[in-house]
């Protein structure tokens, strides 16, 4: 499959490493950009758009990011906290009043974004309606009561992290966080990315497609005891290929986008918050929103993870490259979008093959991030 695209000749490297993605059967449509020093250096893609394998990726082919979704739901919070709008060592309930119900009056957006919160899923029944609706299932979070002492464990917010977060920014901003991020974050940046994808751009949308091992990390979460809350409602692989789940606002995982506007927001937070008249943030806010809250196990996962304010930082995975100062999410199946202060680069690779790899790093990660190291 041909790769398409420009790339800085001393970027050769990413693209070699891109195409050979394809040629040893790891890819089948995807999309993989470098911002450096507030430049795109490399933008990328190839392969296919559908499943069938008749619908050439393009140049605007936009794709479900799933947790990816994350990094810029955290962006969007943290303009809200230097704005004062928020705060992060606020309790939330302090501008979301329903949200004390249960013994939560003391939880905070901190311990909310770094997932302690003890709200990883529901304990009352929830229709995948009732997650597209918004109301209902913000509703059933405030008035649930912490499924473990807040602050006391880290457990992945897998859906409830873009709800809890995304409620809060609502309450003090009055837009929904798809708005938010449309208005305050896509539009000046100039990015192609949608929370709630309107209908007029469903025909650039990827088709998912699960490969092998995609959804192991599903029998992992119900091994540890978390898979009743966390898959209610139950959400599969095949969700984003559904009208319903694109539409909806879930910034926790259906933002839809392409490599070159998460590469780009990632670029202008390495490069502390502003890329060309765009500011986003200043450079304090920027190492406010990545300062550490956590570092230790997961216990839905049973790994180390590491976050700062909804933003995963690094760790010995090696996952965001040999920077100890990245910052980023990453998103089922293998999308993976960051930024290194240190080196000035943003980065994003996201796929329609969705793919699982045990405890090992995705080789298309490595092969890409390692090609990027070695270029510069």
């Amino acid at each position: 499959m041909s790769v398409e695209g420009t790339n800085d000749p001393r970027f050769a490297a990413v693209r070699e490493a891109f195409e050979s993605c394809f040629a040893d059967g790891l890819e089948t449509g995807a999309a993989v950009a470098v911002m450096a020093d507030g430049k795109l250096v490399a933008d990328l893609w190839g392969g296919h758009s559908d499943a069938a394998g008749t619908r050439p990726w393009q140049r605007d082919t936009l794709v479900n990011v799933w947790s990816a979704t994350k990094g810029v739901m955290a962006t969007a919070i943290a303009m809200a906290v230097e704005r004062g709008q928020l705060s992060y060592d606020a309790p939330m309930a302090k501008v979301w009043p329903e949200f004390a119900a249960g013994g939560k009056e003391a939880v905070t957006l901190d311990i909310a974004m770094s997932h302690r919160a003890g709200l990883q899923g529901l304990t009352t029944p929830m229709d995948e309606q009732g997650l597209y609706d918004w109301f209902p299932y913000v509703g059933a979070l405030a008035a649930q009561a912490p499924l473990y002492e807040p602050g006391s464990l880290c457990v992945y917010h897998a859906l409830s992290y873009g709800h809890l977060a995304g409620e809060t920014l609502r309450r003090a901003d009055g837009r929904f966080p798809g708005q938010f991020i449309a208005e305050e974050i896509a539009g000046p940046l100039g990015m192609d990315f949608f929370v709630g994808l309107p209908q007029e751009h469903d025909h650039r949308a990827a088709e998912m497609v699960e490969g092998p091992k995609a959804s192991d990390w599903l029998e992992l979460i119900d091994d540890s005891g978390w898979g009743q809350a966390m898959h209610n409602p139950d959400i599969r692989a095949g969700h984003p290929n559904r009208r319903a789940w694109r539409a909806a606002e879930i910034p926790g995982g259906n933002g839809m986008g392409d490599a070159r506007a998460l590469a780009t927001l990632y670029g202008a937070l390495a490069k502390g918050g502003a890329l060309g008249s765009a500011c986003l943030l200043s450079a304090d806010g920027v190492a406010a929103a990545t300062a550490e809250r956590y570092r230790g196990p997961d216990a839905s996962f049973g790994s180390d993870t590491a976050f700062g304010a909804g933003f995963r930082l690094a760790g010995e995975g090696g996952e965001m490259g040999p920077s100890a100062a990245a910052f980023g999410h990453s998103g089922w199946g293998g999308t993976q979008a960051f930024a290194d202060p240190d080196a000035g680069i943003g980065f994003a690779f996201v796929t329609q093959r969705m793919l699982g790899f045990d405890d090992g790093i995705d080789p298309r990660r490595a092969r890409l991030i390692d090609a990027l190291y070695g270029a510069l």
